[in-house]
């Protein structure tokens, strides 16, 4: 009867106690990691002094904004704001299964035991990038900015 009870909680124990995620595990189950998403590293890398403007809208895609200096050259704006949510919640619960009883008769009794977390976070990432052109539409100067918080 003992080792009926022991076998009983050894399969019965994992199956009532699984399905505990973190907040991390679920942040990274949503987060987005397309390949093709603007990044300050995207900027170093591709962006230089001399390209056309179709080069960099091929490499950025199109700007936010587009104004003029005062030589009446283009300036183009890209402002990209990104907001990450997580939340996670957590439960578990122990069902045991005591077996007992005299001779050939059994009784069973079935305690249980649960606990439940919870957890949220929030992030906001902000990438400006600032292309300046000359008279030809080549680019002359850029400058970027990005915060995280």
């Amino acid at each position: 009867m003992k080792k009926l009870r022991v076998a009983l909680l050894a399969v019965l124990l994992p199956i009532f106690s699984v399905g505990c995620m973190s907040a991390a595990q679920h942040r990274q189950d949503v987060r987005d990691e397309t390949p093709d998403r603007l990044t300050v590293g995207t900027v170093q890398r591709e962006i230089r002094v001399g390209m056309t403007s179709a080069q960099v809208i091929e490499v950025l895609g199109s700007p936010n904004m587009v104004t003029t200096d005062e030589k009446r050259r283009e300036v183009w704006v890209y402002d990209k704001v990104a907001t990450d949510h997580a939340y996670s919640t957590s439960s578990a619960g122990v069902l045991a299964l005591i077996l007992a009883g005299a001779g050939n008769v059994g009784g069973g009794i079935l305690p249980s035991f649960s606990s439940s977390a919870g957890a949220s976070s929030s992030t906001q990432r902000t990438l400006t990038i600032v292309i300046k052109f000359d008279e030809g539409n080549k680019v002359r100067d850029f400058a970027y900015r990005q915060s995280s918080f």
